[in-house]
């Protein structure tokens, strides 16, 4: 598909792409995705940064705030976050506030995350254009107890306990939102816990979408089943007289999820080849377009040519693009080709905002980091983009 087909959306307009981005900033990005685009520097700092982290080196922690942490991340609390989300509504962009917590164990941490998390959807209250918050079960809940949950086995006295204080949290977080009215996207895990955390997310979404889509579930479309699910997912939303949420994924586990399968000598829950994902992903917006009046959706991608896609379906079928129930996003400090087009082109577009501290996003910015060192050519596509404004712009 021609990526400036049927519609005004050129991807390749760097000059909206960067707008937002003086002369000064556009080279610091330039020298910061070619530090990333070294896969043997980012696997090695990949391995020292948590360690350098702990051991407390000097200039480690500004260095990394400076750098990494200003591209991608929003801030270290929810008032840090402020000048970001102005940035970005200042471009018709809006902003999905993610606290960057994961795999937490303790009650008290468990606690706090849920506190936060409900700290979050009262401060996008107070924002226009913060429409949503993402959080993750297993921030909520130990790993250990969602994979249990889910084989079914009969749960001892503590981790029945566990159980439902994890269904307190939950839904103590869906209410608020609920109250407030600002949406709340449950990310997906991996598969051995998965079914665990749809069969809460279909709870929550029975609860508290009768009247307007408040939860959203994740669709992981790089599964097998996954088209499937959706289309069973919404029709169980039907008969029990409540709207599906959807956000449409590709999936981050592929090589996690194909171990585990061999390991286990199971089936192998993944597509066989990428363009059997990119068909099913492509599928499932379509699917979501069809049914937009009780299906409100997610185009969570990078993906130019599913979100050319989901936009062309918009416009051909003469459908309101500013409908709540159509909606994209790309991560902070990425794709901003893709967002800030689409945000011209008038479309819901927004900007996932992850916010923490330091040492409590390290991860997440770890898998950024390996996720842009993948070359295509001498270049990654994002520093492609980077090099071709400078270029315009003639510095």
């Amino acid at each position: 598909m021609d990526l400036k087909s049927g519609t005004n959306l050129d991807f390749s307009n760097t000059e909206i792409a960067f707008s937002y981005k003086s002369d000064k900033e556009l080279k610091n990005l330039k020298w910061l995705f070619r530090l990333m685009n070294n896969g043997a520097l980012v696997n090695f700092g990949s391995l020292v940064t948590p360690l350098a982290l702990k051991l407390r080196l000097p200039f480690v922690k500004s260095s990394i705030k400076k750098t990494i942490f200003k591209q991608f991340v929003g801030g270290e609390n929810l008032l840090d976050t402020q000048s970001k989300i102005d940035l970005l509504n200042k471009y018709g962009t809006q902003t999905i506030l993610d606290f960057g917590a994961e795999s937490k164990t303790s009650e008290e941490e468990l606690d706090l995350v849920m506190n936060e998390n409900i700290k979050a959807l009262e401060f996008a209250a107070s924002n226009n254009s913060v429409p949503v918050i993402s959080t993750k079960i297993t921030g909520l809940a130990d790993n250990a107890l969602l994979i249990k949950m889910q084989t079914e086995s009969a749960l001892t006295d503590d981790e029945a306990n566990r159980k439902e204080k994890l269904l307190k949290r939950l839904d103590n977080i869906c209410k608020r939102a609920h109250d407030l009215k600002v949406g709340i996207m449950i990310d997906a895990e991996e598969s051995w816990m998965q079914i665990t955390m749809d069969k809460l997310v279909d709870d929550m979404m029975a609860c508290y979408n009768k009247n307007a889509v408040i939860v959203y579930n994740t669709f992981q479309m790089y599964r097998k089943d996954k088209l499937d699910f959706l289309k069973a997912s919404h029709e169980k939303a039907m008969s029990n007289n409540y709207l599906l949420g959807a956000k449409l994924v590709r999936g981050a586990y592929m090589d996690k999820e194909r171990n585990y399968a061999t390991e286990n000598k199971i089936p192998d829950v993944i597509n066989p080849d990428k363009k059997s994902t990119d068909q099913m992903y492509n599928d499932g917006l379509e699917f979501c377009v069809e049914n937009y009046k009780t299906v409100a959706s997610v185009c969570a991608s990078h993906n130019q040519k599913s979100n050319l896609f989901q936009a062309n379906l918009i416009d051909q079928k003469g459908l309101d693009k500013k409908h709540p129930h159509f909606n994209f996003c790309q991560l902070l400090g990425m794709s901003d080709n893709i967002t800030f087009n689409l945000a011209t082109a008038g479309f819901n577009v927004a900007k996932y905002l992850p916010y923490g501290p330091l040492d409590e996003v390290i991860p997440y910015l770890i898998r950024r980091a390996k996720e842009n060192s993948s070359v295509t050519g001498d270049m990654s596509r994002e520093l492609s983009f980077i090099m071709s404004e400078i270029k315009r712009r003639g510095l």
